[in-house]
């Protein structure tokens, strides 16, 4: 009896604590970040972080191919989960396969933005409300915009205008084919993969997302207008 007590009084206060915690996620609609939660971690570790803010429109439209490109191709017409990379995860695990990442561009925001990188249900749980929420709340081309300023290219280094200024000299705006391929392949694995690195496996990721982003010119038009008028909720 005591048992059951003291777990609904442990029940009942993680479920005020998750209220009063849960981030405003409609006010991103407008407003910049201030931090991430990744970025506040990176910080408590004594890490001196790179992080600036570039608008959407100053981001060249090759980083913006060669994320879609590599990370979420389907972006503009899933609304948060893509369930056809689910089903190929899932069943690649069943077949004891090595399971390939199945987030979205939106999942990884939320996890960026509100999360830790623990695979926990729980964890998983409040990253798929949250995904629900982003693509509730914003449009296809503020989420897109939010990602890339919030992603880490590596070590300490996030958003794309501080890892265009960091390996390469110039801002986000003048990014070319190339140089857009090197940092989207960092995404996986900032901390080992970026500009300057020469490990093959790097090297095979950037020629791969070159050649699939220069295949998908049709995303441009995407791209340019940020999905159009029915990607996403404003």
């Amino acid at each position: 009896m005591y048992l059951a007590a003291a777990a609904m009084v442990i029940g009942a206060g993680a479920a005020i604590w998750l209220v009063l915690t849960w981030p405003d996620v409609a006010e991103l609609a407008t407003t910049t970040p201030a931090s991430t939660a990744f970025i506040d971690a990176a910080r408590a570790r004594g890490e001196e972080v790179e992080w600036r803010w570039a608008p959407y429109e100053d981001i060249s439209l090759e980083l913006k191919k060669a994320v879609v490109a590599s990370e979420d191709m389907s972006f503009f017409s899933h609304h948060g989960f893509d369930t056809h990379e689910l089903e190929v995860a899932a069943r690649d695990a069943m077949q004891g396969k090595r399971v390939r990442g199945a987030s979205t561009i939106t999942q990884q925001l939320a996890k960026n933005l509100w999360l830790t990188p623990s695979r926990s249900p729980l964890r998983k749980l409040r990253e798929a409300a949250l995904t629900h929420q982003l693509e509730e709340h914003l449009s296809k081309r503020r989420i897109l915009e939010l990602y890339l300023n919030v992603a880490q290219f590596g070590p300490a280094i996030y958003g794309v205008e501080a890892a265009a200024r960091r390996y390469f000299g110039i801002p986000a705006a003048a990014l070319d084919a190339d140089q857009a391929a090197a940092l989207a392949a960092a995404l996986p694995r900032p901390a080992t993969w970026h500009p300057g690195v020469e490990t093959r496996g790097y090297r095979r990721a950037v020629a791969r997302i070159r050649a699939r982003a220069e295949q998908s010119d049709w995303l441009d038009r995407l791209l340019a207008d940020g999905g159009g008028a029915d990607a996403g909720g404003v």
